[in-house]
């Protein structure tokens, strides 16, 4: 039997980011929706996502298959359920699909709407989490962080760290490599996790929950406050609060950044900012692709979301409830609008299409830096979401 985590209606919402990736590769706490699925499942997981996206995150169908919703972060009673469906079955909550399994006929023609109409449903009793909307990346970071931190590191011991570090409480777990010096980490405010070598220079001070991801770099002197976490390769400095950084981004400088979804591959220039607060107090709403207008978020704070390949230069300053989109060169001073399609290019006075190619030709610069090759898939995804969003760039 296959295991595929399937996108239903709820990929659009999360644009600009799914415009690179599929719901299941969203990073929430530690690891991303994927990677937990994984770990309690111990089995290879595949994915039913936009035709586009399909030959990066390859759909593998068998004689039998588990759809899971990508969205759901697992529990022990939900992981029950599911394994407990038989051949025809699905599990809903209210008129969400959590999970079906069918056959591969089925699964060919896989559809949310087909699925609820020809298979056996069955209502889930208990509570479930799961990603709804941009801004729930960071809004349930704390929790997420919490609950991956319990999982990961039960019944493991952490890595010693040397005495010139300053320990606050007993939740810091340290993985194989990590190198850490001069630290001050409060872990009585939530647990602190430093991935597989990891470096926190001297000076950083954490405070938890936190998450390091492996090969991730926070420079000398980072004021980190949670719920934050710093995906695998990022290099961080400066002061971050309730933040996720997905991967291989960077913001080494001093500057702000909050209540922000920094996507792959970003640059953030030295002593850039954004706001996560109106003067006002209102609150903020964020610009969506999908519905192509604002929506309430609910929230109070809520500063930036930022797609893959995009960079700000130095002293750049974002408005509260700014969205970027993929592949944007943003920088000059002012605040910039607070939508900025993909493939834009400019600042406050303006904004001109940021050429295909140039974007392409810096993507794979960036690439070579950390020794990846930029590929033709990788070049083929960003000539999709370059077409599929020049309506946007009517500046």
């Amino acid at each position: 039997m296959n295991f595929i985590l399937f996108d239903d209606e709820r990929y659009f919402d999360f644009l600009p980011l799914t415009h690179t990736r599929p719901v299941s590769e969203l990073r929430c706490g530690i690891q991303t929706m994927r990677e937990k699925w994984q770990a309690i499942l111990q089995q290879p997981l595949y994915y039913k996502t936009q035709n586009f996206l399909q030959e990066k995150f390859p759909l593998h169908l068998a004689e039998e298959n588990l759809f899971i919703n990508a969205g759901l972060f697992p529990t022990v009673e939900l992981v029950e359920a599911i394994m407990q469906l038989k051949l025809g079955e699905s599990l809903l909550k209210e008129k969400t699909l959590l999970a079906t399994r069918i056959d591969q006929k089925s699964g060919d023609t896989f559809d949310v709407n087909d699925v609820l109409s020809n298979t056996n449903c069955i209502a889930f009793q208990s509570d479930i989490k799961s990603l709804q909307n941009l801004w729930d990346i960071f809004s349930l970071n704390d929790w997420a962080i919490r609950d991956d931190f319990e999982r990961m590191t039960k019944g493991r011991i952490s890595q010693a760290i040397s005495d010139t570090n300053t320990v606050i409480g007993n939740q810091l777990f340290v993985e194989e490599g990590a190198m850490i010096e001069g630290a001050i980490i409060n872990t009585k405010t939530g647990p602190v996790y430093i991935g597989r070598d990891a470096e926190v220079m001297e000076g950083s001070l954490i405070r938890g929950p936190f998450a390091l991801g492996d090969y991730a770099v926070l420079k000398m002197g980072a004021k980190i406050y949670g719920a934050t976490t710093i995906g695998e390769r990022c290099k961080i400095g400066g002061e971050v609060n309730n933040s996720v950084f997905f991967a291989n981004s960077n913001k080494a400088h001093d500057g702000f950044i909050g209540n922000a979804v920094i996507g792959e591959w970003c640059n953030i220039g030295a002593d850039s900012n954004n706001s996560n607060l109106k003067n006002n107090y209102e609150e903020v709403k964020l610009w969506s692709e999908h519905k192509n207008t604002f929506v309430k978020t609910g929230l109070q704070f809520c500063g930036l979301i930022m797609g893959d390949h995009s960079k700000c230069g130095i002293n750049t300053m974002f408005n509260t409830g700014t969205v970027i989109g993929v592949s944007c060169n943003v920088y000059g001073a002012g605040f910039p609008r607070n939508f900025i399609p993909s493939f834009s290019w400019g600042s406050a006075t303006g904004f001109t299409e940021y050429q295909l190619k140039k974007a392409s030709d810096t993507a794979s610069r960036v690439f070579a830096r950390r020794s990846i090759a930029f590929s033709d898939i990788e070049q083929s995804l960003l000539e999709t979401v370059f077409n599929t969003t020049q309506s946007q760039r009517n500046y």
